[in-house]
Parts: C-alpha cells; structure tokens; sequence
C-alpha cells in the first residue's frame, strides 16, 4: 500500500482533530511496511547513512545569501509546565582575584535534555518498542546504568544535508496549529506543493507546527500529552523519501496519540523501525520567518551533536543557511 492510500483504508476510524484512530493491528504493518533493519553497514548510525557526499555537495549549492539561523532554544535554568527539570547553569569561579593575569571566569552548565524544554537529538539508543531498539538489538543487553553500547549519538558524527522545512501554518494559513492537530501524508503533499519543494533522499525534514508562537502568545503549556504533530500515515510516505534526520518544533509525535496503548508512535516507527534519528523542541519560528523572506524552504542544514560515548542523544543547535 503507498502512502498517499493510507489515508483510505478502512483500518482507520475517524476521531477528534488527532486524526484517524490506528488500532495495534495497523501499527504492527506499518512497523513492518517501515522498517529498515539489515539497510545500513553501520547500523548505530542508522538513516544517518543516507546522507552521501552527493548530498553535501548539493547542500553547499543551497548557500547562496550566507544567511545562518540557529534553531535551538534558549538554556532553560526556569521550572515550568513542559521543564520538570530545568537545565542547569552555575558559575565555578570568578575572576576578581589579583595577579597573576590573566583573571578568569567560569561557568558549569548541566541537563537532562530528554523532555520539552531543551532542543536535542535522540540517537537510536533512545527508543525501544517491545524491548528492541533498531536493528533487533535487545535493549536491557546493550544499554545498561553506564550507558549505551548501541546506538549511541557518538556513532553518528555531524551531519551537513539539504534540508526541507514543511511550513504548514503557512499551508494553513494560521498562526499555529492548535495542541492535538495531526499533520496526514496528504498534508506533507500539499505542503511540498504550496512550498515549491520536494523531499528527497538524504534530506532531513522539518515541521513547523507554530508551537513556539502559540507558546509565547497563549503560554507555555505541558505538551507530553497534548501537541500537534505527525499522524501515523505520515511514516510510509517519508520512509518512501528515504530522509535521514525528522525534527520539529514539537517531538513529531501528535498527542494525544491516535493509537491506543502507545504514547509516541512516531518516535517508535522513526527509532525503532527506521533507524531515524530525531530532533525535538527546535525553535522554528526564526526559521519559518527566514524561509518566507528568502522565498524558499531548501536550504544547507548542518547538525553536529555532542561527542557523548555511549550517550542517547545530545542536545543541539542545528543550524541553516541560506
């Protein structure tokens, strides 16, 4: 079945505005119509593969303006709604001793980046579905109280790829979507349309949502259970593209979730089945402004995550230019 029928299947109810409820039968073949286990020579690295010196060539003919706009989020030391444990900063020295010079100051900075509040990867240790990760590996067997023996971000390097943002407020024609609107493969096709793009191999792709205007006009409210995102019919289509990196300005996933019994479909069908790795909470909105202004929606993407051995993801400031 391709991804534009899914749509119409009969296997699909429809609900609320999170979109047609996808029973655990239907989940099961779309892990399977998505999957990718024996793909890539590396398989810790996953979809990160599909990027090839083709693809960073390709980006590099994206740069035109030499206009660069970062994508993460401010540090977040403030406990809030979406931040149950803001990131740490605190200073370790002060420079206000005498000689000898040089004076110096300095700072410590910690987080746990996995939540709503941080911009960061998840690597492909991440996510287990049924006790696996990617690839078939067992979870509890390769990732233990020290850390991640497969599928740790340091596997994956950076990454330099063409990049496509998926705009759909401006598909919409709104300021945000509102909490709990599921974005559907017939969406991605419209938007490429009314963007004038198309996703292809090696590309990493990011959706706008407006979650961070609605945010800053309406308040900061906690997103694990209610946010607009990906519907499960979303993953054959981009699995077709062959894309290496999904982010957005949520965690992909819509919630509530419209299958039963599991919280975050998209991030098990992107991990777990594609070897994909995720970018969650980027700050989008200097990114949709840029995109309109410089009249296109491709551009150099470059992510470079930190070089944590045997860590499940790093925090990130991905960066696009023009």
């Amino acid at each position: 079945m391709c991804a534009e029928d899914i749509s119409a299947t009969s296997l699909y109810r429809e609900p609320a505005n999170n979109g047609p409820a996808v029973d655990k039968a239907r989940f099961e073949e779309v892990f399977e119509e998505v999957k990718t286990w024996g793909t890539y020579s590396n398989p810790s690295a996953g979809a990160w593969q599909a990027v090839t010196p083709a693809s960073v060539v390709e980006a590099a003919s994206l740069v035109r303006s030499g206009r660069v706009v970062p994508t993460a989020l401010p540090w977040n030391t403030v406990s809030g709604p979406s931040n149950a444990n803001p990131a740490l900063h605190y200073m370790t020295d002060l420079g206000v001793r005498e000689a000898p010079e040089p004076s110096c100051n300095k700072d410590f900075i910690g987080v746990d980046y996995h939540g709503k509040a941080v911009s960061h990867l998840d690597a492909l240790s991440h996510i287990a579905y049924k006790g696996l990760l990617y690839e078939g590996q067992t979870s509890k067997d390769v990732v233990t109280a020290t850390g991640a023996d497969f599928g740790s971000v340091s596997a994956l390097g950076s990454l330099v790829t063409p990049a496509v943002l998926l705009d759909f407020t401006v598909l919409f024609d709104v300021p945000w979507l509102e909490p709990g609107t599921a974005i559907r493969a017939s969406d991605i096709l419209e938007a490429e349309a009314k963007l004038g793009v198309k996703i292809t191999a090696g590309d990493a792709v990011l959706i706008r949502t407006g979650h961070f205007r609605r945010a800053a006009e309406l308040g900061i409210w906690d997103s694990s259970d209610l946010s607009a995102g990906l519907h499960v019919d979303c993953m054959p289509l981009l699995a077709e593209r062959g894309i290496s990196v999904l982010g957005g300005d949520g965690d992909s996933d819509v919630r509530p979730s419209p299958t039963p019994g599991i919280h975050s479909p998209i991030h098990i069908l992107a991990i777990t089945a594609m070897g994909l790795p995720l970018l969650d909470n980027l700050d989008l909105e200097p990114l949709g402004a840029a995109c309109a202004e410089e009249d296109r929606y491709r551009f150099m993407f470059v992510v470079a995550p930190l070089n944590i051995p045997r860590g499940t993801g790093s925090p990130v400031n991905p960066l696009a230019v023009f």
